[in-house]
This record gives structure tokens, C-alpha cells and sequence, in this order.
């Protein structure tokens, strides 16, 4: 996998909100260990309510509380910032495809994460 052994920050406007150490991927989505900075105490509960409304199957919620990650945080590839992300955090893990375009307008498979990301 390309992007085994790869880096990628999570960042608040310029502050550190944490890492994501890549090490698995099952395209288009990649996952890896989290390592959060003292900013990701902040923006915790938006990641805990989004797994919520996930595991809950509400996906008009899940996206409604998704929107205010997607708007507030900024994922960093090795190589730049990306343009748009779908990422889960779930204790130490991570999960999340990316795009260097913006994504087309949410589908019904949109906010589903790996099968293997419960």
C-alpha cells in the first residue's frame, strides 16, 4: 500500500489536533493509529457523536454533525492539505478517505466507514 508507514495531521486553523500513523487500507479508505495532541480534548465529543449517530444508522444526523468537523478541521497529507475528508476517530484508531477535489454531494454510502471500523 502507498500510504503504509505514512503521516497525517489533523489541524485546527494552525493548531495541532493530532496524528494518524497509517499502517492499513482498504480503498478508498486508509486507517492507522491516532495519536491526539492537547487540541483534540476540544473537538473529542464532535468525533463521539458522529460514531453515535453512525453506529445508530441516522445518516441525515450523522451528517448534519459531521459538517461541523468537516468545517472546522483541516487533514494535512504528507504532501499538502487535503481539499475534503471523511474521517472517523475511535479511541487510538482512525479511519478516513480523502480527495484533492471535493466530493460530490453525499450518497447513501458516503458516511459508511470500513466494515471492520465498529
Amino acid at each position: 500500500m502507498a500510504f503504509s508507514g505514512s503521516t497525517w495531521r489533523l489541524l485546527r486553523g494552525d493548531e495541532p489536533i493530532g496524528e494518524i500513523h497509517v499502517d492499513d487500507g482498504d480503498f478508498p479508505w486508509l486507517s492507522g493509529g491516532f495519536a491526539p495532541a492537547p487540541g483534540f480534548a476540544a473537538v473529542r465529543p464532535w468525533f463521539e457523536e458522529s460514531r453515535a449517530l453512525l453506529d445508530a444508522e441516522d445518516h441525515e444526523a450523522f451528517d448534519r454533525s459531521y459538517d461541523r468537523i468537516a468545517d472546522a478541521l483541516t487533514l494535512v497529507a504528507p504532501d499538502g492539505p487535503v481539499a475534503e475528508f471523511l474521517l472517523h476517530i475511535d479511541g487510538g484508531r482512525a479511519s478516513f478517505r480523502w480527495s484533492d477535489e471535493p466530493f460530490e454531494e453525499a450518497s447513501e454510502d458516503a458516511s459508511e466507514g470500513p466494515a471492520e471500523d465498529a
